[in-house]
């Protein structure tokens, strides 16, 4: 965890009564976002929630009782209108994924940078405070372990370099006017249900475990040693809500800047390693027997570490963040409750 300012008061700053705190979520149909508006209902369900996406990626329409607005923030004025009373704002809303920001480079600046942009710019104005993931792809190959956020910056592919540069603008918009958090987040696994709708993405675990429960071979990129840090969505989820919380206080007080934390695992696995735990899963609780077979690696810009410890501890120690779930775990429970495919 680093801090690009130790989060001192700046004369800029203001103090803010803040009674009933209203939380504003971008990209909230999301992936991420569904489970983040979950975890805070559930939290603190006196507290406002306003929910927003363009839904690009969208699969779920309303969360309980809170509607998702259709905003894209791109247009900031329907973003600003959108986000108005916001004491926080998680902003989730992203072209994630290496393939889709290779695939459609103009769309994952125009969102990943310039609707970043204009999130900052919402809370310069309005003072309200800010989260914000920017992902292990600004690293690159690390360069010593258990990584941390202070590590250099050496992006190896543009969905990497457009976080790279939402991380450099919110620290520049934070300064003097809100106090926002970074999170140098790692791998995201597991899958989740919102009001009886599974939410899922095609992550390196789910990929695996839905092919083994098709009776599929699992393919790996070779080597197939390359590590990876995985962390389950619903404990990324949580670190947002411990955020908030610190990001309330935060206002109240008057402070500013920026404080960086580290949300990943003390899970950093190679990928043949995950298959092989998915392989067993599936025979242990179905009979499934399937086959792990090493692939050409079609990315050549990749990181092929064979190592991913991640230093969490002052992510811990400052807000009270830990993980609480693990690959083991997660995969029996998915294959378990999921079974078999058939024809």
């Amino acid at each position: 965890m680093t801090d690009t300012e130790d989060t001192e008061t700046d004369e800029e700053g203001s103090d803010r009564s803040i009674e009933t705190p209203t939380i504003a979520v971008t990209g909230a149909a999301g992936y991420i976002g569904s489970r983040v508006v979950v975890e805070f209902q559930e939290a603190y369900p006196d507290w406002e929630l306003i929910a927003i996406d363009n839904q690009y990626r969208g699969q779920v329409d309303a969360i309980g009782d809170v509607d998702i607005k259709h905003v894209d923030i791109r247009n900031r004025d329907r973003l600003e209108d959108a986000l108005a009373g916001a004491d926080v704002v998680c902003h989730l809303a992203a072209i994630s994924g290496v393939d889709d920001c290779d695939e459609n480079p103009d769309l994952a600046y125009e969102v990943n940078v310039t609707g970043t942009n204009n999130v900052a710019w919402f809370c310069r104005k309005t003072g309200a405070a800010l989260a914000f993931p920017f992902s292990m792809a600004v690293l690159g190959d690390p360069e010593e372990f258990p990584i941390t956020a202070d590590q250099p910056r050496d992006p190896l592919n543009w969905y990497g370099r457009t976080k790279w540069i939402g991380e450099r603008s919110i620290e520049a918009f934070a300064d003097g006017a809100f106090p926002a958090h970074l999170f140098l987040k790692s791998n995201l696994y597991g899958e989740h249900v919102v009001d009886g709708t599974e939410v899922g993405k095609p992550t390196v675990i789910n990929f695996f475990v839905n092919r083994a429960l098709a009776g599929e071979t699992l393919t790996v990129y070779d080597p197939g040693t390359q590590a990876r840090n995985f962390v389950h969505v619903k404990d990324v989820a949580r670190a947002y809500v411990r955020s908030a919380e610190r990001l309330v206080e935060q206002l109240e007080r008057g402070e500013t800047g920026t404080e960086t934390y580290e949300i990943a695992s003390d899970e950093d696995l190679s990928v043949i390693e995950v298959a092989e735990i998915v392989r067993e899963a599936a025979h242990e609780e179905h009979g499934i027997d399937v086959d792990v077979e090493l692939v050409e690696n079609p990315r050549g810009a990749e990181t092929m570490v064979e190592e991913f410890g991640v230093d969490i501890s002052e992510t811990g120690r400052r807000i009270g963040w830990n993980p609480t779930q693990t690959v083991t775990d997660s995969v029996g429970g998915l294959i378990s409750s999921v079974g078999p495919v058939t024809e």
